[in-house]
């Protein structure tokens, strides 16, 4: 250590501040030089700046509000996490379905989203914050146990999967409006996922949206007008939320796909630094539902961990939460110049349907992936009625409507996915009919979630 390089308070250098040597990591309470922690950092919100915008624009939020909240959510997981857990908190993607239900905004119609609608929706985000954030309270005393017993990996999967192929329609809306630009979004991303190894092709989904916002440019359909009226510097826009019952059972199955993502996250990590960081899962489960009901709280959307990071851990072998606040502090800088909001909601629609095509996939794959990883027999009728019947209700969208309430297919899929298969696993075991499906030992995670059930990187073809 150097007059030039002091010790930070938490952060002790790693090495000569400079290089990392074969074999070896930065850990999580280490850092590299000031200057390339910074660029570390810088490289952290790159990772996560694509596919986090893509929320906002798709569902009619404020982007810059967005980006307050994920800043903000980041601090608050490095803190509760005791700093020793990196991670940024970027939007999540399994509350698009929700939230588009709640609005029903169409960015193909050029109308501003309907404010009361909005209010709703992050009420219904704040639900799902709190919610998680009670489970993450249960899991940091008891484990993770209890939460495979209620929904083992068929009820899981089937859960995960209906969210992102209820999206389908949407993705397709968009994809009318511009079928050519869209078309070459999607085959960016197809081709930089399996054409460029590290941090590149786990940012397809960033570079797939820049070369269709190209396209799209070169083909007359990207609007500049609003740039030059927006503000440099200013507050983002907040919007209080509403609360009403009937918008819950469309949000509350979306903590499923939170807290896989977030065991799943905590998982890669402890593997990667060769540190046992599971004693963190509840932490992790708790900052971050609180990020996400602060979120909804204030007008952004619901926040999880990003695939996106961890490759960018992986490329550069630094784990250092300090990055992270580096990338935090960056994003909560962006969030305060209005133009930037202004100019990312530019992208139009073909560049919207051609990423959502294979985000929403990836959302319902993650999904099947819970199902492979955790080796589900679907011989067994419990687990293939479970998992047919949910995903048929949730892609056809049923909707029942008693008491004034709206149970959509979001809601039906999960009701019916968890009802179904304790039912007939109930039945099967009182009659002796079919073998009981064969669950993990007790005190393992691998039955809820196996290794890693995260989506393929919301921006690339992973590990997520």
């Amino acid at each position: 250590m150097t007059a030039a390089e002091p010790r930070a308070p938490f952060w002790k250098l790693h090495g000569d501040g400079r290089t990392v040597a074969p074999g070896e990591v930065v850990q999580p309470d280490e850092r590299l030089s000031w200057g390339r922690m910074i660029g570390i950092g810088a490289q952290h919100l790159v990772a996560m700046f694509g596919a986090t915008f893509l929320v906002p624009i798709i569902t009619g939020f404020p982007p810059t509000t967005t980006l307050f909240f994920t800043a903000v959510g980041t601090l608050l997981f490095i803190a509760i996490t005791g700093g020793r857990l990196p991670s940024y908190l970027g939007s999540s993607f399994g509350l698009l379905a929700p939230i588009g239900a709640v609005t029903l905004y169409d960015a193909t119609a050029g109308v501003p989203i309907d404010a009361e609608r909005m209010a709703f929706a992050q009420g219904g985000i704040v639900a799902v914050g709190v919610l998680l954030a009670l489970i993450g309270l249960v899991v940091h005393l008891v484990g993770t146990r209890w939460i495979e017993v209620t929904m083992p990996p068929v009820v899981t999967g089937a859960i995960v999967a209906l969210i992102g192929f209820n999206l389908a329609p949407a993705a397709w809306g968009w994809v009318q409006v511009a079928p050519v630009t869209a078309f070459v979004t999607i085959m960016t991303i197809v081709l930089v996922a399996v054409l460029f190894k590290g941090i590149i092709g786990r940012l397809s989904i960033l570079v797939g949206v820049a070369v269709g916002y190209v396209t799209a440019l070169l083909r007359g359909e990207v609007d500049f007008s609003g740039i030059a009226e927006a503000p440099t510097v200013g507050l983002p826009s907040f919007h209080a939320p509403a609360f009403d019952l009937a918008v819950l059972p469309l949000f509350l199955p979306v903590v499923l796909v939170l807290v896989a993502e977030n065991i799943g996250h905590v998982k890669s990590v402890s593997a990667m630094t060769g540190r046992d960081l599971n004693p963190l899962t509840g932490r992790a489960l708790l900052a971050d539902g609180l990020s996400t009901a602060l979120a909804g709280s204030g007008g952004g959307s619901g926040t999880t961990t990003y695939a996106e990071n961890i490759g960018v851990m992986a490329a550069t072998r630094v784990y250092s939460t300090l990055a992270y606040i580096i990338a935090a502090l960056i994003a909560l800088a962006l969030s305060l110049m209005p133009k930037v909001g202004v100019a990312l909601a530019t992208i139009p629609e073909g560049v919207l349907g051609g990423a959502a095509t294979v985000l929403y996939g990836m959302i319902g794959m993650l999904g099947v992936k819970i199902w492979v990883q955790n080796k589900v027999d679907f011989s067994n009728p419990i687990n293939l009625n479970t998992a047919a019947i949910a995903l048929i209700v949730a892609i056809a969208d049923y909707t029942w409507q008693p008491f004034g309430l709206t149970f959509s297919g979001i809601a039906l899929g999960s009701i019916a996915a968890i009802v179904l298969y304790h039912l007939m696993r109930w039945i099967a075991l009182w009659r002796g009919t079919v073998e009981e499906p064969a669950t993990p030992a007790s005190g393992s995670d691998e039955g809820f979630l196996g290794e890693e059930p995260r989506m393929p990187s919301r921006g690339a073809a992973q590990n997520t």
